[in-house]
């Protein structure tokens, strides 16, 4: 009898925040499996709970610290994901009875922990599994393990170079890296071959995507162009021209988009793919030029105004969702008063509205944080309205 068939462990993996933390937890269910442990439907049934977290607004990592404070009496508790990276050492002095923590880049790692842990706990020595910038291993994508039975999540990049001002990512996930476009397109292959038709493609910025290892097809020209023996780049809409074209999948769509790198290309080629949801996530942030500039965003109100009114042109009746932060340092009633009447102009299908708050190691942290949480509230509660009455009023002319 092997070691896999041994394995007793049932493991509960429990996951905030984005549909990218999603797809971490299904890798490491995936894996864990492969190594003969099983994956718990309830906290109740485990004896080993893993956290995969998030650490792009404080209140969510107050969860997981709210959640972790529950379990005493489990033979393992795990950190791993954005909390992992940004706490480190300090998640052991905080709460003494987790025993892994492991960032993003290392879940490759996750079974061998366990394995050493469950053989002699007391032995082992605690301490941080974090890689900083590595591509993960392009097998572990493989597992096919997934939650949907008709629905995937698939990755094509890690990690983010955009360094908004506010936002942790880069610091938690490091640098951009972007998958192979054979391995992206295989495991979409992999998913269909399991009965999936709905794809997701996933990236922290999607449209930065880009293969520079592509090479293109021999010529049958005696003597080709010397460039024409270079490597050359496939970006995201060649990726999406690819996938529309992959037999079998019925529907496939992508998040995240980010405005300075979203072009005129992908709006025809979402218009032109049968396949390709008319659906675009394109947070703006802030209404306000001297805010997005202190946001790091890299476009102004003028620039995300213009990609709105192109994508509504080129895109018919695609759908169109954004995201707001409210409170950003210095935003006096002016810069708040911009983002509300962009957001009455532009009339998202959706918004989600967040509050800001301070994350650790960013640019914004030495920022005076002079908004004060009730004045947060205020400003959030008028645009959540706002946006209702959008939705509403969109809803009613769609019947």
């Amino acid at each position: 009898m092997n070691d896999k068939e041994v394995t007793k462990e049932k493991v509960f993996i429990r996951t905030f925040g984005c549909q990218m933390n999603v797809r971490d937890s299904e890798v490491i269910c995936g894996l864990l499996k492969e190594e003969g442990y099983k994956i718990a439907d309830d906290t109740q049934d485990a004896d080993i709970v893993l956290f995969n977290t998030c650490s792009v607004r404080q209140h969510a990592e107050e969860r997981v610290w709210s959640e972790i404070g529950r379990y005493k009496n489990k033979k393992i508790i795990g950190v791993v994901g954005c909390m992992a990276s940004n706490y480190k050492e300090k998640i052991f002095e905080r709460a003494p009875n987790v025993s892994l923590v492991v960032g993003p880049q290392d879940i490759h790692k996750i079974p061998e922990i366990i394995k050493v842990l469950t053989e002699d706990k007391v032995l082992f020595e605690r301490k941080i599994w974090e890689t900083d910038g590595e591509l993960r291993p392009a097998e572990i994508y493989h597992t096919g393990f997934y939650q949907d039975k008709e629905h995937a999540y698939v990755v094509i990049s890690e990690g983010c170079s955009n360094y908004c001002s506010y936002c942790v990512v880069p610091y938690v996930r490091s640098a951009l890296r972007n998958r192979n476009y054979k391995d992206i397109l295989k495991e979409i292959e992999e998913a269909l071959d399991r009965g999936i038709t709905k794809i997701t493609l996933l990236g922290q910025n999607v449209n930065a995507y880009q293969d520079t290892g592509h090479k293109p097809q021999a010529t049958s020209s005696p003597k080709p162009a010397a460039c024409s023996l270079q490597p050359q780049t496939l970006n995201f809409v060649k990726l999406l021209e690819m996938v529309n074209k992959i037999m079998g999948l019925k529907e496939f769509s992508f998040i995240t988009s980010h405005p300075k790198d979203t072009s005129l290309d992908l709006f025809k080629v979402m218009a032109d793919s049968g396949k390709l949801k008319k659906y675009l996530h394109l947070p703006v942030q802030s209404g306000s030029d001297k805010i997005l500039r202190l946001m790091n965003r890299g476009y102004t109100k003028k620039f995300y105004l213009d990609l709105v009114h192109n994508y509504r042109k080129m895109v018919k009746d695609g759908v169109l969702t954004t995201d707001i932060i409210v409170g950003f340092p210095t935003e006096n009633e002016e810069d708040f008063q911009e983002t509300y009447d962009l957001v009455k102009k532009i009339e998202c299908d959706a918004a989600y509205i967040f509050k800001y708050s301070p994350r650790p190691h960013t640019e914004a942290v030495k920022f005076v944080d002079d908004i004060s949480r009730a004045e947060k509230e205020r400003r959030h509660r008028l645009i959540l309205e706002l946006q209702k009455e959008i939705s509403k009023k969109k809803s009613v002319k769609s019947k």
